[in-house]
Order: structure tokens, then C-alpha cells, then sequence
């Protein structure tokens, strides 16, 4: 997957967990809790749905990886090799 696709498919995941929040205004470096005040079973969801769609395991210890959209979308392509 492209670096765009994974941007993709975070912001998709991210809005289905997070209806309210707009994906236009997502910006790179917005924290997921801190800015876009997700809680703690809002990213248990989101990680869960990133593995579903992407087949990523993200464990736990590495939840700070996926905190912004530049992270996540540097995390997932370093795990999709």
C-alpha cells in the first residue's frame, strides 16, 4: 500500500470510529486523544478496525506510534513492509 492509501485508510477508520469528526480536518500532526479528543475505548476501536482492514497487529505498547495521522501512516507502512 501507498503512503496515500494508508492515509486513506486511517482517516476512513478513524471517522467511522469518530463520526463527528471531519477528515478534511485532520491535521498531520493532531493527537488522536489530546486534539481529537478520542478516548481510550475510541482507540481500542480504531486499532482494532485498522487490524480488520490492514491485517496490522498493533500491540498495545505501541499505541504512541499511531498518536497522529504522520505517525500511524509511517507505523503501518514500516509493518506492511
Amino acid at each position: 500500500m501507498t503512503e496515500d492509501e494508508l492515509r486513506t485508510a486511517f482517516l476512513e477508520e478513524l471517522t467511522s470510529v469518530a463520526p463527528d469528526i471531519v477528515a478534511d480536518d485532520v491535521g498531520g500532526n493532531d493527537h488522536i486523544q489530546d486534539d481529537l479528543e478520542l478516548d481510550s475505548m475510541d482507540v481500542l476501536n480504531l486499532v482494532t478496525a485498522l487490524h480488520e482492514r490492514l491485517g496490522v497487529d498493533i500491540p498495545e505498547a505501541d499505541y504512541t506510534r499511531i498518536e497522529t495521522l504522520d505517525k500511524a501512516v509511517a507505523y503501518l507502512a514500516e509493518r506492511l513492509g
